[in-house]
């Protein structure tokens, strides 16, 4: 047993055999031979390491006498959930207020940019407002846009050579209005801009994301058949290319606006949904980015995370953290600005992030966050996988 030993909301160990016994599993901070624990320690060692608490006058505290000290603590069962997942992993964690300046292990993905530009035809379309669709009757353009940039889709899907129409979607025909030489023969750019912007939410952000990987040459379709906004397919694909390579995208891309909260299941819904199709999940925030002033004394973040190296684990005495935990509940909402700024935090750390969500069998799922370096664009651009630790 491991007498822990509370003083109003301060709970600390003294004895000399359970101090040495922490202090090997680092646990606690410690001073003048005595650890002091933060609640999710204490909370484990009662849970897991057969720990039992006191106050002052020998009375007894259960598990949840003591938990119910520290309620006010925001997040603190999702806290004490992902602290306990990763603890009965063999790994170790500590306290956010341990950081100390930038660790350098962010690992930043570069990826490719090029310029992309329309041929220079002027050609007309015909816009279905209620189905937010143009379709173009012209033969040759519709062909040229479809075979040389990807842009719409000619003929039948899968089957350019059943029909002679192209269709161009929303995003599309708003590009090729602004960028291109479009001209619809029964509404404006303006008409097609409000409509979107009605049935679509947060269509601005959507459209703002879709232009920004299309100018730097990439090829963009709808997400539809992976529960996101868009797949995504590098600079090259071309709908002639018939290769694996080309034929199957590999990226997918969600739209996460700064001002929209989203529930966190529908969020890793998306990502595992990515991931069973063996698509790299991007999450896309649009907007400036985020600037934060990183507050060691009240950190966004909740855990410094060891992880494993060859022949064993880190730890605090001979390694450095590895990630940044950020701890969350299935029927948790997040925002897109608190999501940027959490991992504007991690930058400043140089340090990954590394998502913990439990569900309500306490069971916890884990996403390892890394920024992409897409050149030329001002916004946040990040790769998200599942992961087993």
């Amino acid at each position: 047993m491991i007498k822990l030993e509370l003083d109003r909301k301060t709970i600390f160990v003294k004895e000399p055999s359970d101090v040495s016994s922490l202090q090997n599993g680092f646990y606690g901070s410690m001073n003048k031979g005595i650890i002091t624990l933060t609640p999710e320690e204490a909370l484990y060692i009662m849970d897991i390491r057969n720990g039992r608490c006191f106050d002052k006058s020998g009375n007894h505290y259960t598990f949840n006498q003591v938990a119910s000290l520290f309620l006010k603590n925001k997040k603190l069962l999702a806290k004490y959930l992902t602290y306990k997942d990763w603890r009965d992993k063999g790994l170790v964690l500590r306290p956010t207020n341990e950081a100390d300046g930038n660790y350098g292990r962010t690992i930043l993905l570069k990826y490719e940019s090029s310029s992309f530009e329309v041929d220079s035809f002027s050609f007309d379309g015909l816009f279905f407002p209620y189905d937010l669709i143009t379709l173009v009757d012209d033969e040759k353009v519709a062909k040229e846009l479809y075979e040389r940039h990807w842009i719409g889709q000619f003929g039948t899907y899968k089957a350019s050579h059943r029909g002679k129409i192209g269709k161009l979607d929303i995003f599309e025909t708003i590009y090729l209005l602004r960028h291109g030489q479009l001209h619809l023969l029964n509404a404006r750019l303006k008409d097609a801009e409000a409509l979107a912007k009605k049935r679509i939410m947060f269509f601005p952000d959507l459209y703002s994301v879709y232009e920004d990987w299309r100018k730097r040459g990439y090829v963009i379709k709808t997400g539809f058949k992976f529960g996101t906004h868009f797949r995504l397919y590098f600079p090259g694909a071309s709908p002639l290319k018939t290769d694996d390579k080309w034929m199957h995208s590999r990226h997918v891309i969600h739209v996460f606006p700064r001002k929209h909260k989203q529930i966190i299941s529908e969020w890793s819904r998306a990502i595992r949904v990515a991931h069973s199709v063996k698509k790299t999940f991007i999450l896309a925030i649009p907007g400036k980015k985020t600037q934060v002033k990183v507050n060691p004394d009240k950190p966004r973040l909740d855990f410094l995370l060891y992880h494993r190296k060859k022949g064993g684990i880190e730890t605090p005495k001979d390694g450095t953290p590895k990630y940044l935990m950020y701890s969350l509940t299935e029927d948790e909402y997040i925002g897109g600005d608190e999501l940027a700024q959490a991992l504007a935090e991690c930058s400043c750390f140089g340090l990954e992030m590394m998502m913990a969500i439990s569900d309500r069998e306490s069971s916890v799922t884990h996403y390892i966050i890394k920024k992409i370096d897409l050149p030329g664009s001002d916004y946040e651009y990040f790769e998200i996988e599942w992961i087993q630790p």
